[in-house]
């Protein structure tokens, strides 16, 4: 009799801990969706910064393509120049109005920029880093900070004729002097 009153218990407690468990399996199962909707979320956020990240590169590429095929100098100026320059005007005590100075000159390009060699009895002096901006030659030198004495050097170069370039040379250096250069290359005899 008392097994008779305790079986329904027994089946509905049966019951009970059955759903429960499919309860737990449903709940256990939904966790695991959420974080596989998460990964695949966090997934999809990384390709979206890969797909940004190439597609910068891909623009830095295209402009560093440009860059270096305009950091060449024309044809026309890579030759050697023979350069005559006559200070113009100085308030220093190394140049006196009236110097002349004659170098050949070599207009270089390479990966990392367009430069200019300055040699003087046969020997590099001088290297200038340079630009070709509208029809203008730009070329700075500065010593580097354990030089004795700073200087900087800047030169425009603004008349090109395929046989002579002219321009202004500006030498600044320690207690505020500074010295101007007329400028005229002309293309050296073949070596």
């Amino acid at each position: 009799m008392l097994f008779k009153k305790l079986f329904p218990l027994l089946i509905v407690f049966i019951l009970f801990s059955c759903d429960n468990k499919k309860e737990q399996e449903l709940i256990n199962r939904e966790k695991a969706l959420l974080e596989r909707e998460k990964q695949f979320s966090d997934k999809e956020a990384d390709y979206q910064s890969l797909l940004k990240i190439r597609d910068s590169l891909s623009s830095i590429t295209a402009v560093k393509d440009t860059l270096v095929k305009s950091i060449t100098w024309p044809d026309s100026l890579q030759v050697f120049w023979n350069s005559k320059m006559v200070c113009r005007e100085s308030n220093c005590n190394n140049y006196v109005i009236g110097d002349q100075r004659n170098e050949v000159w070599q207009f270089i390009s390479d990966s990392t920029g367009t430069y200019a060699n300055v040699i003087n009895n046969n020997k590099l002096i001088r290297v200038f880093k340079g630009q070709y901006v509208d029809n203008k030659i730009i070329l700075d030198f500065a010593t580097d900070s354990t030089a004795k004495s700073n200087m900087k050097v800047n030169i425009v170069l603004d008349d090109l004729k395929k046989n002579v370039i002219k321009g202004i040379q500006t030498i600044s250096s320690q207690n505020n002097c500074k010295a101007t250069f007329s400028v005229e290359l002309t293309p050296s005899p073949k070596k």
